[in-house]
């Protein structure tokens, strides 16, 4: 059975360790949580890029991938965000094999043609600037794409989104897959950042540690670390981070549970 790795976090406006331990979903469940609830938000790594969100009775799915069998034991969506075409990001296999029924699915219109007919009723198309709310939550979408000459044709400018979702009074930041751009570094009162780092297809450590020293979220959590054929050095990320800002927590998740990194 795949290991599922959650990170209970209690999130207050001026902000606070968090409480993390490897559990199943059912023991966080069972925990008991003497925050308001409306402060709580669990983070669920899945693998790579994919994770769950869960808040209130409220399911994110970001970039799900890897068949059901990857969210065995995970609570149905309510909201999946897809940030671009990759199959590392939008598999609809994995979406046909899951129970979506209920689920909004907020996709750059790039995703959007690409999807089969029957997933038109739930889609919310977002391109870079556009903002949506479901279910109290809010959703920005931010441009996503390469600057260097030999990378541009990963990602061009426009064809996917990173996502701000406002959850509460906190603001969470999933790059999708992107280099150190401006609009990155344009952005303001980030609470939790997720930040891609592997090549050739993003950016260097180094580069995210850049970035991330300007526009200084309270946590960053390195993810989509894994390269062609190399790993990116998450611990030099977060030496580097530590150096140039030592307010801003550098969290390290287990994005890749079966793999020996």
């Amino acid at each position: 059975m795949k290991r599922t790795l959650i990170v209970l976090i209690s999130m207050i406006l001026f902000g606070c360790k968090e409480n993390s331990k490897k559990t199943t979903p059912l023991e966080v469940a069972n925990n008991t949580i003497e925050q308001n609830e409306n402060s709580i938000i669990n983070i669920i790594p899945i693998e790579h890029a994919t994770t769950v969100l869960e808040w209130n009775d409220i399911t994110i799915y970001i970039d799900p991938v890897g068949g059901a069998s990857a969210f065995e034991g995970q609570k149905q969506p309510d909201l999946i965000l897809i940030t671009d075409i990759h199959g590392d990001h939008l598999s609809i296999e994995t979406l046909e094999a899951l129970n979506t029924k209920k689920a909004k699915i907020m996709v750059p219109q790039a995703v959007a043609d690409k999807m089969p007919e029957n997933f038109t009723p739930q889609l919310d198309v977002l391109n870079n600037g556009d903002t949506k709310e479901r279910y109290g939550i809010s959703v920005e979408a931010i441009p996503m794409y390469n600057l260097r000459e030999e990378a541009l044709k990963f990602h061009e400018k426009g064809r996917g989104n990173g996502y701000v979702l406002q959850i509460g009074d906190h603001r969470l930041y999933f790059s999708g897959d992107t280099e150190d751009i401006p609009e990155m570094r344009a952005l303001e009162n980030i609470d939790k950042a997720f930040i891609c780092m592997n090549l050739p297809y993003t950016m260097t450590p180094e580069n995210a540690a850049n970035a991330v020293l300007e526009f200084k979220p309270k946590q960053v959590y390195p993810y989509h670390y894994r390269g062609n054929p190399d790993v990116s050095d998450v611990a030099k990320f977060k030496e580097l981070v530590n150096a140039g800002n030592s307010t801003i927590e550098v969290m390290q998740l287990d994005w890749y549970p079966n793999e020996d990194y």
